[in-house]
């Protein structure tokens, strides 16, 4: 049986704690001051400890100290009547699991209670499992799908060439790390590897960025300057989402790469280079040839070898790896060892479309292991809009992990608690609002409210076999 001890020294408060615990089925022990908790404290001893912050001789901080010192597996919930901002965020920082404001909503603290007993089963269950090295080797690109081994096979053959590569996908794919790649692994290893983004600079800016320029040659030209192309002479230059480059741009590249010789702007000399160019774009270029957006002879330039990423939707059986590799990359930056994933945050990662790709995967890790708790990501964790995508999953027929018990790691609002428990009890008594109400604690009026703002409402129900609605009318007056 789980056992939750309770620190609260106002008598009435203590026994209503009590009552609701054991109500929930858990064996409860109680104390009237925070120095018989702080005694209490001892590894294994309980389950969860919920506490008073501002009791006599000792706080409910010094309970929060001495548990998280002594039995750091167990959480602890913090209560108290002076509910403020500045409190909730001591409490957090300090390790408490949650903070609750008195007066509480009985049916909060209980649902606060439950999440803090499912994460600590899901931690200790993923404390006691095998630890699962990742299967494949951790590269700056990862994955083992099929679509993948061909980009790392494709990688492989031209790097070793001297062939300009165009490297294709949707955003955050990574076709950076594919133009590092085949930098990395060629003869070119030794000299510059040059990375220019053509979407973030005006077309007069990058034509002084690739070209450079000579002294004088506009407003502020204090000085010459060398281009991207001259610093990566020898090596490779990468120019990212070249489908964004403007008419004249493209007509100066194409020069560049027919004569292998760059003109900085405001010069009358050319100047030889010796360029690796690899370029990416999450366009169609095609189609912006035949739209008269692109040039079709610088097209056909540098599209000597295309390299086509996947979407990250496409290869989901690659986001496990990928999780390994980023919470070990956050680890390592952390100094201090890789955060785990449970089972069901993991499960949601997978169901979740990842229209950013491996970009928008490694920020939600890295914002996970920010919030998680213990070094365990759990649901919870995740960015909301993954949360939010599996409560449509959960609500369109698959049954979450735990939501059976109201425990689905998507934190729910209140009123869409409501709203289920009402129709579950609902269910249970057969439609009957009278039964329903008598389990629910609460009369028909009130319960007829409560349809009404869930959306439960309906005509005919089994006790009201006259077909009257025993709700009070705009006339009538409310009974006391």
């Amino acid at each position: 049986m789980t056992r939750v001890l309770v620190a609260e020294d106002d008598r009435v408060a203590r026994d209503l704690l009590c009552e609701i615990l054991r109500a929930d089925n858990f064996e409860v022990e109680a104390v009237d001051d925070g120095a018989g908790a702080v005694e209490r404290a001892q590894a294994g001893r309980y389950d969860l400890v919920v506490s008073d912050v501002r009791m006599e001789r000792t706080s409910g901080f010094d309970v929060l100290k001495a548990f998280t010192e002594r039995s750091p597996g167990t959480p602890v919930i913090l209560i108290t009547a002076f509910g403020d901002v500045a409190g909730a965020m001591e409490a957090i920082q300090r390790g408490a699991y949650d903070y609750v404001s008195k007066p509480f909503n009985v049916e909060e603290l209980r649902l606060t209670v439950a999440r803090a007993l499912e994460r600590r089963r899901l931690i200790a269950e993923q404390k006691a499992a095998p630890a699962t090295a990742p299967t494949t080797k951790i590269e700056d690109i990862v994955g083992k799908s099929a679509v993948m081994l061909d980009v790392y096979k494709l990688v492989a053959r031209v790097a070793a060439t001297s062939a300009t590569v165009l490297v294709t996908g949707e955003s955050g794919t990574g076709k950076e790390l594919v133009a590092r790649a085949i930098h990395t692994h060629s003869p070119r290893v030794g000299d510059p590897f040059v990375p220019v983004n053509c979407t973030a600079l005006t077309e007069s800016l990058l034509e002084s960025e690739l070209f450079g320029h000579a002294r004088g040659a506009f407003t502020g030209a204090v000085s010459s300057k060398r281009g991207l192309f001259e610093m990566a002479d020898g090596g490779t230059l990468f120019l990212d989402e070249i489908g964004d480059m403007g008419p004249k741009m493209q007509a100066q590249l194409l020069r560049t790469l027919q004569d292998g010789e760059v003109r900085p702007v405001g010069s009358t000399e050319s100047i030889k280079v010796d360029v690796r160019l690899v370029c990416a774009t999450n366009r169609d270029l095609e189609a912006e040839v035949k739209a008269g957006k692109f040039r079709e002879d610088l097209y056909f330039r540098i599209n000597v070898v295309t390299i086509k990423l996947p979407p990250l939707r496409d290869r989901p059986g690659d986001i496990p790896i990928l999780v390994a590799h980023f919470l070990a990359k956050l680890g390592r930056r952390e100094g201090r060892a890789p955060a785990t994933m449970s089972a069901d945050a993991l499960q949601a990662l997978q169901a979740h479309s990842w229209p950013g790709n491996v970009r928008e995967l490694e920020n939600a890790i890295d914002r996970a292991v920010a919030v998680a708790k213990d070094g365990v990501i759990l649901p919870s964790d995740l960015p909301p809009e993954i949360g939010a995508r599996r409560r449509a999953g959960s609500d369109s027929g698959a049954t979450a992990p735990g939501a059976e018990h109201g425990i689905i790691g998507d934190r729910p609002t209140l009123a869409e608690l409501e709203r289920r428990y009402i129709d579950l009890v609902l269910g249970e008594c057969g439609g009957n609002k009278k039964k329903a109400a008598e389990r629910l604690g609460i009369d028909r009026r009130t319960l007829y409210r409560a349809l009404e703002r869930a959306g439960l409402a309906s005509e005919g129900d089994a006790d009201d076999v006259d077909g009257r609605d025993e709700s009070p009318g705009p006339d009538q007056t409310k009974s006391s």
